[in-house]
């Protein structure tokens, strides 16, 4: 086996930090040096978690002055991610990027162009591109099963409390922001960037908080039109996230995203596969495992990164089109 990837984390307070965590510390490839939380009270309440035991606390600058440290996950606040993660790459790391990428694409194109210049990899934490069904999904897309493309439809909802929701105010995207950038990174991987993105923004709940929290983007193609909904009072709503595509040549629909179940039609066989409307198979994975695996690998060359800096600027830009705010910074 070769040695672990000496990698540290910066920030708690991401939802998906404590996944994270988890999935280094399950991982054969990686070595966690440290840990970084600079809010000393969110610090302390992150130590008595079953997900940071017996990890070490470190400053900023002691953990990226750690000999042979190769790589960073970028796990702060949403507000706080493209600086952090500037500083990571300014210090020579490969870093993961939790999702989305801040507010100001100028400031993530710059930090995508400051870490292809030292041939870095930025590795956005987009949670659906390991997933067995995605990764089916894709796959049959790109080999040409579901033919041209006419229809992209998703769905990615879920219940939100009062006080859960007051954390997203801060953010005038809403739950597109939050919760369908996930869904809009798969979209542009299955049909590029879109030539136009409508947004539709509604506040719906009974609270009175004005947070958007029932939210339609529209992407236009020549041939094709891809829908994107996100709303924040769907009961259930895990059961009926969706993402399904269907072309002249199938369809694939993907409902629940996870654990992941597939039904594909195909206008002939394919593959393993009958014509007509069928189950797929599918195996399931815990969250973030497979990004990881794919990160170490992409760090020690074994392969190249799939996902391109022009890939993840395109998703970041459809992002806030979809959220209705400004590209532009």
């Amino acid at each position: 086996m070769p040695q672990p990837i000496k990698i540290g984390q910066i920030g708690t307070g991401h939802a998906h930090a404590s996944g994270k965590i988890g999935s280094l510390k399950r991982s054969k490839d990686f070595e966690i040096v440290g840990v970084v939380e600079p809010d000393e009270q969110r610090r302390r309440e992150m130590e008595k978690t079953a997900a940071y035991q017996d990890v070490r606390w470190l400053t900023e600058e002691q953990l990226l002055n750690v000999d042979g440290l190769k790589a960073v996950a970028i796990e702060t606040e949403v507000k706080d991610l493209l600086d952090t993660g500037a500083r990571a790459v300014a210090a020579g790391k490969h870093i993961h990027l939790d999702k989305p990428a801040g507010e100001n694409l100028p400031q993530f194109k710059q930090l995508l162009d400051d870490a292809t210049r030292q041939h870095l990899t930025v590795q956005m934490g987009y949670m659906y591109r390991y997933n067995p069904g995605f990764q089916f999904i894709f796959k049959a897309v790109r080999d040409g099963w579901l033919g041209d493309i006419f229809s992209l439809h998703t769905v990615m909802s879920k219940t939100m409390s009062l006080e859960a929701r007051r954390s997203l105010l801060q953010y005038p995207g809403g739950t597109m922001f939050e919760l369908g950038c996930h869904i809009i990174d798969a979209a542009v991987i299955v049909m590029g960037k879109p030539d136009r993105v409508v947004p539709f923004a509604r506040h719906s709940a009974r609270y009175d908080d004005g947070l958007l929290d029932n939210q339609l983007a529209v992407f236009e193609y020549p041939r094709a039109t891809v829908t994107v909904r996100s709303a924040l009072m769907e009961v259930d709503g895990f059961r009926r996230r969706q993402f399904v595509v269907s072309g002249d040549g199938g369809t694939a629909d993907l409902r629940p995203l996870e654990p992941p179940k597939l039904k594909a039609a195909f206008s002939r066989p394919r593959g393993p596969y009958k014509k007509g409307y069928q189950d797929i198979p599918l195996g399931n994975l815990p969250r973030y495992d497979a990004d990881f695996t794919d990160l170490a690998q992409v760090i020690r060359g074994e392969k190249e990164f799939e996902f391109t800096p022009q890939h993840d600027l395109a998703v970041q830009e459809s992002i806030l089109l979809a959220c209705g705010l400004p590209t532009d910074g």
